[in-house]
C-alpha cells in the first residue's frame, strides 16, 4: 500500500508540465542533483516493474544476469541495461527503443481503450493533470511504446496469454 501511495504521488508530480525525465544529458553537478529526486526513482522502479511484467519474470530476469555478468566489477550506462535484455529477447522486442520512450519524456499517456462490437481500439494522448502556463510547452509529438496485456473469457488466470504493443497514437 506504501508503494502505491508514493507511486499516485509521484504520478501527480509527473502530470505537471513542469516535471522532468528520468534521464537526461547534463551539463553541471547542480544538475545532477536536481534528477535524482522521487519522482525519477519512484518512476524509474515502476518502468522496471512494467517491464518486468511485460517481459515476464524468466526472461526479465535472464536480462538482468546478463547486465551483472557483461558489467562485472565496470561502469554501465542506462543503455546497457537495455541492450542486455535486447540479448535475450533476440530482436522479438527493441526493449532499448520501448524503454527510451518512457525515460527521456517526461509525464506519462493517457490510453483510452474503445470497445465496438468486438472490436478494441487503443489510442493515447500525454497526461496533463493541470496546465501551467509559466511551463507550458506543447507535447504533441510525445509517443510511448505501452506494453497492454489483457485477458479475455478464453485466458487461464495463472498466465498472461495476451500482450500488445501500442507504439502508434492508435491502434486495433
Amino acid at each position: 500500500e506504501d508503494f502505491h501511495n508514493l507511486i499516485f504521488k509521484a504520478m501527480m508530480k509527473d502530470s505537471l508540465n513542469s516535471s522532468h525525465p528520468v534521464s537526461s544529458a547534463v551539463q553541471s553537478s547542480e544538475q545532477i542533483e536536481e534528477m535524482f529526486d522521487a519522482l525519477s526513482y519512484i518512476k524509474g522502479a515502476s518502468l522496471i516493474l512494467m517491464l518486468k511484467d511485460y517481459l515476464t519474470k524468466e526472461v526479465f530476469r535472464a536480462g538482468i544476469e546478463v547486465y551483472l555478468h557483461n558489467h562485472n566489477y565496470g561502469t554501465a550506462q542506462s543503455d546497457d541495461l537495455w541492450d542486455s535484455m535486447n540479448e535475450i529477447t533476440n530482436g522479438t522486442l527493441d526493449v532499448k527503443k520501448m524503454m527510451k520512450t518512457w525515460i527521456l519524456h517526461k509525464g506519462f499517456p493517457l490510453v483510452t481503450v474503445t470497445r465496438k462490437g468486438k472490436t478494441i481500439s487503443v489510442q493515447q494522448e500525454k497526461f496533463l493533470f493541470r496546465v501551467e502556463p509559466e511551463n507550458w510547452t506543447s507535447d504533441a509529438s510525445y509517443l510511448w511504446h505501452i506494453p497492454l496485456t489483457y485477458i479475455t473469457s478464453r485466458c487461464n488466470f495463472t498466465h498472461r496469454t495476451n500482450a500488445y504493443l501500442l507504439d502508434q497514437k492508435s491502434g486495433m
